[in-house]
């Protein structure tokens, strides 16, 4: 009798097994596998909502999130060295266009992640604003795109700019601002590099050339430097500071005030705080499996976005939080900065005019 309970057993397992179908068996077997891996090694920006993020990815699925930590550019040479000596130690990169586009994407280090898409919520084209998932790389299928924000041009500090004393671009080059300005690196792949690529598209190369060294700004790369700075009014006028720091600030009663654009530099698009990619030859890939479709979950997504100030590109998303002149509008034809053929031609080759003419 025994033996024969046994057999039904199998058999009954059996049956229920191929009773699982399409997205539920993946999803299972992915968990099944992400269980024995333990853990998806993460790389993306110091952002401290990846905290609240490793937290709910633990108590969700019971695999631990690893988050290393450091800018596009810092982590992209790492990953790059890393590869050279035969490692492979993250599974996920989230990061900005250029060091996606320029260095993963063309040194071929990205698996193909459109596949790994399992969740109902996450392929089901109504769950997004551009009728699909957005794959912004040319096959459609290493870089999916899940943010679309009007994104600031600069920061100031209210007790130093006063009202009126810029309400235009070109107001920037006045003779009172020199040395008050701060801005991340606009020569190294990143946020400073981004503004300084959209400043010289939309205002020209003699403009950039005025503001980048007649205006002598202080340049740095550390972006949480770029908010101390301007929180103490060290340099009042900062380009390229983490918004949600510089946001939180304000909520704490620091007088910041962020700026999209003028008449004569109307607001643009961004695509921050990260494109998702997976890397190839993932180190956990069910684990990484598991990370990806739920970052782009509602609940995934919902809390980067709550914490960055992002307009994500879910039409189930909660936009509540976000000021209305961050939201795009339907049928305006904005600057988009992530745009990739801008990426992978303008924008490099305005990095590196910018390398030139700062002579570094």
């Amino acid at each position: 009798m025994a033996f024969a309970a046994m057999i039904l057993l199998v058999m009954a397992f059996g049956v229920g097994h191929a009773q699982q179908k399409g997205w539920e068996k993946e999803w299972n077997d992915a968990m099944a596998g992400a269980k024995i891996e333990g853990r998806v090694v993460v790389a993306t920006s110091p952002d401290p909502v990846m905290r609240e993020i490793a937290t709910k990815f633990k108590l969700r699925f019971g695999v631990t999130l690893e988050h290393l930590a450091g800018s596009s550019s810092q982590l992209a040479a790492r990953l790059e060295s890393e590869r050279q000596a035969g490692i492979n130690s993250v599974d996920v990169f989230l990061g900005g266009i250029q060091t996606v586009a320029n260095v993963l994407y063309q040194e071929k280090m990205l698996g193909p992640l459109k596949p790994s898409l399992i969740l109902p919520e996450v392929v089901d084209p109504k769950k997004w604003k551009k009728g699909k998932p957005w794959f912004v790389d040319p096959e459609e299928k290493y870089v999916l795109r899940v943010y679309s924000t009007i994104t600031g041009l600069l920061h100031i500090n209210t007790d130093h700019v006063k009202p009126g004393e810029l309400t235009k671009a070109a107001d920037l080059l006045q003779p009172k601002w020199r040395g008050k300005i701060a801005t991340e690196d606009p020569t190294v792949a990143g946020s400073g590099s981004n503004t300084a690529a959209r400043i010289y598209l939309q205002m020209g190369e003699e403009f950039a050339k005025q503001l980048y060294v007649n205006q002598k700004p202080t340049i740095t790369r550390e972006r949480r430097q770029l908010r101390d700075w301007l929180a103490r009014g060290t340099y009042p006028i900062a380009f390229a500071a983490q918004s949600s720091d510089v946001e939180q600030m304000r909520k704490e009663g620091f007088p910041l005030k962020e700026i999209y654009g003028f008449a004569d530099m109307p607001p643009a698009l961004t695509g921050s705080p990260w494109l998702l990619t997976l890397m190839n030859k993932a180190p956990h890939p069910n684990a990484a499996r598991i990370f990806l479709n739920w970052i782009v979950s509602k609940e995934g997504l919902e809390i980067y976005a709550r914490a960055e100030g992002r307009a994500a590109l879910r039409t189930d998303s909660d936009e509540s939080f976000i000021p209305q002149d961050q939201v795009p509008k339907p049928g305006v034809n904005y600057f988009d900065t992530f745009d990739w053929e801008f990426t992978v031609s303008g924008k490099e080759k305005i990095r590196l005019r910018m390398k030139e003419i700062l002579g570094r």
